[in-house]
């Protein structure tokens, strides 16, 4: 994914001063870089993280609740991961997050203690909005902004318009221009399209436009800086218009988007601050703005909807895209958590770098282990309880706060349930609609914006239709008729029916969708490619071209060998057209035999197995010996092909190597190929649930034999990292 283009979101443009001879602003540009170079050694690294959820209701107007998570979400990353002093970080929360108080920060925390070659970090979630631009930079006439807590619209708002307390992205960029030093990046959690809600997700945006603008103290205070930055305003449009004033800026969305305030399991937070920070958690210390923030706004649209295309923007010519993320070379290992308190043998912990799809395996009976700043262990702590992304737990060996840890062993709930959000589209229909859920085994119905969902029961109407017609949804269901969407309101493929059709005939007909919908939910929960320890590589590449990868995946902390010497991709790698013939390439680069299992989810969440696919053998045929390589299909021995067909949409291919043989797993297979009379070739899963469930209990019962949580919690299965490698491999069918 490039850069968004220049002036995109909040037009805090800015470049490098191109003018005849040396002005005051061409004297100060080259004293900072020439300091820097001075200051290498003695870098100081800065942040200032602001997050509001304590906003005044109206009904224009909505508190939000994921906010002050985002500022504990930097907080943690940036004192375990990138070397931040505890003191050097400062938060502004809720009723501190006036608009006099983020500038004075800004300023007394930011510009007057940087040096030149330090680093700053300045974060902000929240509300965002619009508000008239009287030098017009974009052709709607609007600045957008970000709203302080005490960022009010005026009483008579809609009907009227008036001033509000916004902080513009004007000033934004002169405050950045002020800072001393060029390693600045600045992250903006919020937007300005729209407001209110988007099925179970908080929109970060406060009503604007052309009726509202900025305080008179706003511009005022906008003329101070331009005296003190000697910019006449004519300077400053320029180089507002031109790119960004220093460093970096990431946006969770693009102008016209949402940025969702998201529920997590059991709490809120920004979707794309928490993807980001976990992914900045899990990265090995290499990753590059250019690199991470296209595959975090792939994981963040995914979690939050099509609508929310995270984007970024560095200062013009500066190559900035190409330094390290927050200009600072990791310090410490990857990890999923950081110890933050120990009593005797009880410690409390920070989990923010575990997938959000995973937290339900991380509420009990989960063992982390304790690593160096090389990955060397330590020790190890039994996670016993989790509140949000707070865990407690028993230290099995001694350690102190701030040992980051690392996934040793996951707990997968037996009875995990697949929450269904009834919408308010569902009209009088919505107890009709609870109770037939209720029926379902494992199906749990639940109002909207109260928690966690995964799916959301809803009838399209006219005003769906309009949300989703700027989608790449290709032929949207008619209005009237009942089916599922996503908790951002993208619909699932395939679920919808007739117009007219009877809300508990549509549950009816859904309930082997709802099947697949939960299998899919509980096998990811076996998703580990960042924290395995096997060496297995996966590939995908068009049938007949080896040298052409499309896609790859590998287990990071099982060094993934294989990589190193794979093949560079096709353009454009995870768009496939229909009728591509496709090969997947499993690598065992482990000393020891594995077995594997390869499933595969379409768009409309139906599970098919491709791998085994000999019905009529024993686990041996899942074995690949170590340093094998299997194909699927294998040529000259299968008989059927891998070939893209519909339905078009999202398509994840799941692999899972153990070293435990699956035999459990293999005859739930077998009974349900002998029943629709196969021998051999893949099959599809009329229950899921039941091959799953096999196949955990294959992965626990190896766990076990392992020596590892031997005494393992009710209602839990247990998958270790030196025993399983589950990988995963996405592409769009088109």
């Amino acid at each position: 994914m490039p850069s968004f283009p220049r002036r995109h979101f909040l037009q805090f443009a800015g470049s490098m001063l191109v003018t005849l001879g040396l002005s005051q602003w061409d004297i100060y540009q080259q004293s900072i870089r020439y300091a820097q170079v001075l200051a290498q050694g003695t870098l100081r690294k800065l942040a200032l993280l602001v997050g509001i959820n304590a906003y005044p209701e109206s009904s224009q107007f909505s508190s939000l609740q994921g906010c002050v998570t985002d500022v504990e979400l930097q907080r943690q990353l940036l004192m375990h991961r990138f070397g931040f002093n505890d003191k050097d970080i400062l938060t502004l929360i809720d009723a501190q997050a006036t608009r006099q108080g983020i500038l004075t920060a800004f300023e007394e925390h930011l510009i007057k203690q940087a040096k030149p070659g330090d680093v700053v970090v300045f974060h902000y979630s929240g509300h965002g909005s619009q508000v008239t631009d009287p030098d017009r930079d974009e052709p709607d006439g609007l600045n957008s902004t970000f709203v302080p807590v005490d960022g009010a619209l005026p009483p008579d708002f809609p009907e009227r318009g008036g001033t509000v307390k916004d902080i513009m992205g004007h000033t934004l960029f002169l405050l950045m221009s002020a800072l001393p030093t060029e390693n600045v990046t600045v992250v903006l959690d919020s937007c300005h399209a729209g407001g209110g809600t988007r099925g179970n997700l908080r929109v970060r945006s406060r009503s604007g436009g052309a009726i509202l603008q900025a305080d008179p103290a706003e511009f005022e205070y906008q003329k101070q800086w331009l005296s003190r930055l000697s910019l006449s305003p004519a300077e400053f449009i320029r180089q507002r218009r031109s790119g960004v004033a220093r460093g970096v800026v990431i946006a969770s969305a693009k102008r016209d988007q949402l940025a969702a305030d998201a529920p997590f399991s059991d709490f809120y937070a920004g979707a794309f601050t928490y993807l980001m920070t976990q992914y900045l958690w899990q990265e090995p210390g290499t990753s590059t703005v250019n690199s991470a923030i296209p595959r975090v706004a792939r994981n963040t649209s995914k979690m939050s909807s099509s609508s929310q295309e995270p984007i970024f923007e560095v200062k013009p010519g500066s190559g900035y895209e190409k330094q390290l993320f927050y200009f600072t070379p990791k310090q410490t290992a990857p990890a999923e958590a950081v110890v933050m308190k120990v009593e005797g043998d009880r410690a409390e912990l920070w989990l923010g770098g575990l997938d959000p799809q995973s937290l339900a395996a991380f509420d009990q009976n989960a063992i982390l282990t304790a690593v160096d700043s090389k990955g060397g262990e330590q020790g190890q702590v039994k996670l016993e309880s989790r509140n949000g992304l707070v865990g407690k737990g028993k230290l099995l060996n001694a350690a102190k706060p701030g040992v980051l840890l690392q996934e040793k062993v996951r707990g997968i709930p037996i009875d995990l349930p697949l929450k269904i959000g009834l919408d308010s589209s569902l009209g009088k229909d919505m107890v009709q609609a609870k109770q037939a859920l209720e029926a379902m085994k494992r199906v749990k119905p639940l109002p909207l914006q109260e928690g966690e969902v995964q799916y959301i029961l809803g009838r399209m109407n006219d005003r769906y239709q309009q949300l989703l017609q700027n989608t790449s949804i290709q032929n949207l269901p008619p209005v009237g008729s009942v089916g599922l969407f996503s908790p951002g309101l993208d619909v699932v493929p395939g679920s919808f029916g007739t117009p007219g059709e009877l809300v508990t005939d549509a549950v009816i007909r859904l309930q082997a969708k709802l099947k697949s919908l939960l299998a899919a939910r509980i096998v990811k929960l076996t998703l580990n490619t960042n924290s395995s320890r096997l060496n297995v590589a996966v590939s995908m590449t068009p049938a007949g071209k080896d040298t052409q990868l499309i896609a790859s995946a590998f287990a990071v902390r099982g060094v993934g060998r294989a990589i190193a010497t794979s093949p560079q991709p096709l353009n454009d790698p995870k768009r496939l057209p229909l009728g591509t013939a496709i090969q997947f390439r499993i690598t065992n680069n482990e000393p020891r035999d594995l077995y594997v299992s390869v499933l595969v989810i379409d768009s409309t969440g139906e599970m098919t197995v491709i791998f085994p696919n000999q019905w009529t053998a024993t686990s041996e045929v899942m074995k690949v010996a170590a340093g094998q390589t299997l194909r699927i299909p294998e040529p000259g021995k299968d008989r059927f092909s891998l070939v893209t067909q519909e339905p078009r949409g999202t398509t994840e291919v799941l692999v899972l190597a153990s070293s435990t043989p699956l035999g459990n797993a293999l005859k739930a297979l077998q009974g349900l190929a002998s029943r629709s009379g196969q021998l051999r070739g893949p099959v599809a899963l009329s229950d899921p649930t039941e091959v799953i469930g096999s196949m955990l209990d294959d992965l626990d019962a190896g766990t076990r034999s392992s020596g590892e949580n031997s005494s393992p919690a009710g209602g839990v299965r247990s998958v270790d990292t030196t025993q399983l490698a589950a990988l995963s491999i996405t592409f769009e069918v088109v």
